[in-house]
């Protein structure tokens, strides 16, 4: 069978659409009686050997040509063979694809024993090959697959979660004394450990009635509630951490605030190479529980380079929590996270 390419798609006669789109789920039926297909759909069906050429190219050629990305391929090719039917989104307005995001969704992958034929969809596929770089605002409710140079492929799940937890208590009056990059409380109330989970204590062998150490972050949030007292109040505060950290404390502080709002008790995550890990339920340090997420806190105009998303995702999975960037702009902060997936 014969098939000719007329612009960005190829199309086929009126038995292909038996052939292959009501016995296998591939293209969309066109008036007449004829099958479109999407480029790579077209690539794949010439490599099965049903097509035997596209405007007189086999698939070498026609992968080779502007018409077809060989990563798309890939990753079309992959999820075939693990089962899926999928095809590109429908261009019309007006239907489900309208609810996906502004962004470039590659494929509609349907559930297991499912097809276009059906009113559901699975996964949203947005392929990038891993030089390509992903700008963050671009993810969330899609799936990521990462084609590497030995043409692997890296399914990455991306949502838009809900970052709340149940930790919440009241702090007295706290005293500090604001040092070069950290407060010191020398006195401090026990709840301000014991309960709200903030700072550090200067030596763990007190009991909990000893000085506690505060980040710049937790310092300022505890300033502007008017629940820390320091010289100069909340902005020197603020201050001292612009003069340490630059624009980048800010964006901290924003996202540190909006997780004591959502009920969390941010850490710090320098060890996972994080700004913070997160408890969802802490009523007191001697039953704390395992850490659930790990948040990176960047501007809403970040772009990632897909390795360094791959590794990060990589790092939370191996210390069993979820990866969140918290993406900061003018009118908030919103929430991505990233997992690994397996089709």
């Amino acid at each position: 069978m014969n098939a000719t390419l007329a612009g960005d798609v190829v199309r086929a006669g009126k038995q292909a659409r038996e052939r292959f789109y009501d016995a296998r789920g591939y293209g969309r039926p066109v008036d007449g009686g004829a099958l479109e297909l999407a480029p790579v759909e077209a690539a794949h069906l010439l490599y099965r050997g049903d097509l035997d050429d596209v405007d007189g190219m086999d698939v070498g050629e026609f992968l080779a040509s502007a018409a077809v990305s060989e990563v798309a391929f890939f990753v079309y090719k992959d999820l075939r063979d693990r089962g899926f039917y999928l095809s590109r989104p429908a261009p019309t307005e007006g239907n489900r694809e309208a609810d996906v995001d502004d962004r470039s969704v590659d494929f509609e992958v349907y559930p297991r024993g499912k097809g276009p034929w059906d009113d559901e969809v699975a996964y949203h596929v947005c392929v990038v090959s891993e030089r390509e770089s992903v700008a963050a605002e671009s993810l969330g409710d899609c799936v990521l697959a990462v084609v590497d140079e030995e043409s692997e492929i890296t399914y990455l799940e991306t949502g838009r979660p809900e970052v709340s937890g149940t930790s919440a208590s009241e702090i007295p009056p706290v005293q500090g004394s604001l040092l070069a990059d950290r407060v010191l409380c020398w006195d401090p109330p026990a709840e301000l450990y014991e309960r709200g989970f903030y700072g550090q204590r200067l030596d763990d062998q007190d009991g909990g009635d000893g000085a506690v150490q505060l980040s710049l972050v937790e310092a300022a949030s505890l300033a502007h509630e008017g629940v820390l007292s320091v010289d100069g109040g909340a902005d020197a505060v603020r201050e001292r951490g612009r003069e340490v950290e630059g624009d980048r404390f800010d964006r901290r502080l924003r996202v540190y605030e909006r997780l004591r709002e959502e009920g969390m008790v941010p850490k710090t995550g320098f060890k996972f190479g994080a700004d913070f890990r997160t408890y969802a339920d802490v009523e007191s340090v001697d039953d704390l529980g395992h850490s659930e997420l790990l948040v990176r806190v960047l501007p809403a105009d970040h772009v990632f380079e897909p390795r360094d998303l791959a590794l990060d995702v990589r790092l939370a999975h191996g210390v069993r929590k979820t990866m969140v960037f918290a993406l900061v702009d003018d009118e908030g902060v919103s929430w991505v996270d990233v997992e690994r997936l397996t089709p």
